[in-house]
């Protein structure tokens, strides 16, 4: 009986030629070092600052033959932040920037992955961050995907966008200068198809 309208779906589909297709799921590869969370702040006007967030998750959905259905959704541990210097790290957590304290976690998830080229979209969705939630869009660009060496499969995506720390309830500007006004936020996303 279940082979019998198996067939007889399959048959209605050939005939009809409809083509019966989903998104697949990922999950970012951050075990394998395969996906960061960047930022990067001018400090005082005379030099950029880098750091990145060490520990995080996430998870995306992606088709390619139908990439506005794509769904991103990843989780930042603020107390993770890595500027490559233990004090200032301290401070960028404290009460004064981040306050990790209170707001240990930020969050984006995403409502809608619009294409502006052969392998470049934009995606829009909400940033928490500080407490505070906002909109943001990112310009993702599409690396890659197929198939790894251990029977898997990947898709690979880099995403820049620029925010105003401020805008989440951050005094970059008192602390930092004027130029600090802006951040420039980088993820690199390597996710492998479950």
């Amino acid at each position: 009986m279940k082979k019998t309208f198996i067939s007889a779906v399959a048959g209605i589909v050939a005939l009809t030629g409809v083509s019966i297709a989903s998104a697949a799921d990922y999950v970012i590869d951050t075990k394998g070092s395969h996906a960061f969370v960047q930022f990067r702040v001018k400090h005082l006007g005379y030099s950029w600052l880098y750091g990145r967030f060490n520990n995080f998750s996430g998870s995306f959905s992606y088709d390619e033959n139908d990439a506005a259905a794509s769904k991103v959704s990843v989780e930042i541990d603020t107390t993770s932040l890595d500027s490559n210097h233990a004090e200032r790290d301290k401070h960028l957590r404290s009460s004064d920037f981040l306050d990790t304290d209170q707001f240990p976690t930020a969050t984006f998830e995403s409502t809608s992955y619009t294409a502006t080229g052969d392998n470049t979209a934009d995606l829009t969705g909400n940033l928490t961050l500080h407490g505070v939630t906002k909109e943001v869009t990112i310009s993702v660009e599409h690396i890659g995907g197929g198939d790894d060496p251990w029977g898997g499969y990947r898709q690979g995506f880099e995403g820049r966008t620029t925010i105003q720390p401020g805008d989440f309830g951050i005094d970059m500007v008192g602390q930092l200068g004027p130029a600090a006004a802006t951040v420039e936020l980088m993820l690199t996303a390597e996710g492998v198809r479950q």
